[in-house]
């Protein structure tokens, strides 16, 4: 069933259901995991500054949270920033850093409205204050929320997160709270920053590049991966979709035979 659609025309509401017709129910991704790449381009292709990029590149991010949430996608996560990414001019590094408190105070009430938790992955110290006042601040507001886990990837690496697991492992070890003997892949997964979190089945790129870039390295290795040429500021509804049609035709064998039984 679809949920409730949230301040959309009639012609809106019937593309939605359309596309929601042509989705398998039974089969849809619980995690969506989204590089957001090509706003850069996107700017330059219409002789526009970079930052104009970015901000259509937000507006991109509320469509397609809307769709997510519209199609009871469980958890979304999105690449904002990594870790890599501070080498960029300074100029475009303080206007990323703003687009949280820009997108969170603009969008809020609608994320009450949808019942949206807003999540972060990352390393939030080392973000400037206005940034973790308003990341804190939307988390904080909306902890209680059920609905569609609106998580963005925040001064992320995921080699730093690896190694960040492995210091705090090696620690419990050295304290005597866990054996060597403890340590296997279910006990990784509880010191990531996604452990209250399913692995992502379907992961999304945009513009055309085929690469991971340091995201989410443990956590794909068995998720579905579909790229596409689309810029992040022109991904919308209809490239959505086909995403995860193309991840609904996929026989996910996690290492088996197709009709191979657990046993």
């Amino acid at each position: 069933m679809l949920k409730k659609l949230f301040s959309k025309s009639k012609e809106e509401k019937h593309s939605m259901e359309v596309a929601q017709s042509l989705l398998t129910n039974e089969c849809l991704p619980s995690h969506i995991a989204i590089i957001m790449d090509g706003n850069g381009r996107w700017a330059k292709k219409r002789a526009m500054p970079r930052i104009a990029g970015h901000h259509e590149g937000m507006q991109t991010v509320r469509r397609i949270a809307r769709i997510a949430d519209d199609l009871g996608i469980q958890v979304l996560t999105l690449y904002a920033f990594s870790t890599e990414n501070w080498k960029r001019p300074k100029s475009e590094v303080e206007y990323l850093m703003s687009l949280p408190q820009m997108f969170l105070n603009s969008f809020m009430p609608e994320l009450m409205e949808r019942d949206i938790r807003i999540e972060m992955i990352g390393d939030m110290e080392g973000l400037p204050s206005n940034t973790k006042k308003a990341l804190n601040q939307a988390m904080e507001m909306t902890k209680n929320n059920n609905g569609l886990i609106l998580n963005f990837a925040m001064n992320y690496g995921s080699r730093a997160e690896i190694v960040a697991a492995m210091k705090a492992i090696m620690m419990e070890v050295s304290n005597g709270k866990l054996t060597m003997d403890d340590v296997d892949e279910n006990m990784i997964n509880q010191y990531l920053m996604t452990s209250s979190l399913p692995e992502p089945d379907l992961l999304i790129r945009t513009s055309g590049e085929v690469r991971l870039s340091n995201f989410m390295l443990w956590q794909l290795a068995y998720t579905e991966f579909w790229f596409t040429d689309v810029l992040w500021p022109d991904f919308d509804q209809k490239t959505f979709m086909q995403a995860i049609q193309a991840y609904q035709q996929r026989n996910r064998r996690y290492g088996g035979l197709k009709g191979e039984s657990s046993s």
